[in-house]
């Protein structure tokens, strides 16, 4: 069985970041995999230790820098790379249709078995993109994964949904979007960092599997609100007082 993992690279979310009018300022800011999509990897290669899948293969849409996001999914265990490279912003140009419309084709070429994601992006946070691929290949799919169990060509997943948990189980090929409390994604060792820079990664123009409709124009950016220093009162009293003139809350 063969696994496509969709990967993508993010700006750390671990730094802060510069909004400027027209996006994230980028320059020379730290980049990362995205932490969902991290976790797609990561329960693929459990997945492969069990013997359930015989290969895993990353793919990353995005500029020549986005090699590194691959890299990270190589020595993590994936066994292939796909590149689509384009020079358009990820965080912006790039939107979800866009991106289920090119895996979808990689899934048509390749004949996958099974496409795991991160739920979303920490960039844009979507949350479509899982969605819109099963759709357009018509497939069923499990988002918000937080469990999965794969036998006899059936997965079986539990989803994190607000009314607590789910379980539901579909015959493959599917797509499963996955959550925070899949697993904890292991440390790259530095044996397999090196073994990485050797592992095939194909590198495909985005022109050559379609293009991008910028259906959703972003018309402006802007920074959250500063919020104001709290402040120490006195005594319940002035609490209160503050409370009821100031934030007007009674």
């Amino acid at each position: 069985m063969k696994v496509l993992v969709a990967v993508k690279r993010v700006v750390d979310s671990g730094i802060k970041v510069r909004v400027k009018p027209e996006g994230i300022d980028l320059q020379g800011v730290k980049m990362t995999i995205n932490p969902f999509c991290e976790i797609a990897v990561e329960e693929a290669v459990r997945l492969k230790e069990k013997k359930l899948i015989a290969e895993i293969v990353a793919v990353t849409i995005g500029p020549k820098q986005g090699a590194e996001s691959l890299r990270h999914a190589l020595a993590l265990g994936a066994d292939k790379a796909i590149h689509v490279t384009t020079e358009a912003r990820i965080d912006q140009a790039v939107q979800p249709l866009d991106v289920a419309n090119i895996l979808a084709k990689l899934v048509e070429r390749d004949n996958y078995n099974l496409v795991l994601m991160g739920k979303q992006s920490i960039d844009d946070d979507f949350n479509q993109t899982g969605q819109m691929l099963a759709g357009l290949l018509d497939w069923p799919q499990a988002t918000f994964a937080s469990n999965i169990q794969i036998s006899d060509g059936i997965a079986q997943v539990v989803r994190e949904i607000d009314g607590g948990l789910q379980t539901v189980k579909f015959k493959l090929p599917g797509v499963i979007t996955c959550d925070l409390r899949l697993n904890q994604p292991r440390f790259a060792s530095v044996p397999n960092i090196m073994k990485a820079k050797s592992k095939p990664l194909e590198t495909i123009p985005l022109e050559k599997l379609g293009k991008l409709h910028n259906s959703i124009q972003i018309t402006k950016n802007e920074a959250p609100a500063i919020r104001k220093g709290g402040a120490i009162v006195e005594n319940v009293d002035v609490l209160l007082q503050k409370l009821r003139n100031e934030a007007k809350l009674f």
